[in-house]
């Protein structure tokens, strides 16, 4: 029997804002911009369709998108 994939379930498991802050930003590369409180209402408000669960975040679904907003936003402010 082939035993649980941890990464994935602990990936795909719906959090709390502060948890998916926490975990966003822990290990993330210097090269990437952190999120903050401000930054990630900011994300939800131009992203409600990502959030058909109300306030809950995954890994999964929201790190890569949120990395990709932040990067985009953090270049037209260049």
């Amino acid at each position: 029997m082939k035993s649980p994939d941890v990464d994935r379930l602990r990936s795909e498991k719906p959090i709390s804002f502060s948890d998916f802050l926490q975990s966003y930003n822990e290990n993330l590369p210097a090269a990437f911009p952190r999120a903050s409180l401000a930054l990630l209402r900011e994300f939800k408000k131009a992203n409600a369709s990502l959030f058909k669960e109300g306030n809950l975040w995954s890994l999964d679904q929201h790190r890569k998108k949120v990395m990709d907003w932040l990067t985009s936003r953090q270049l037209k402010q260049l």
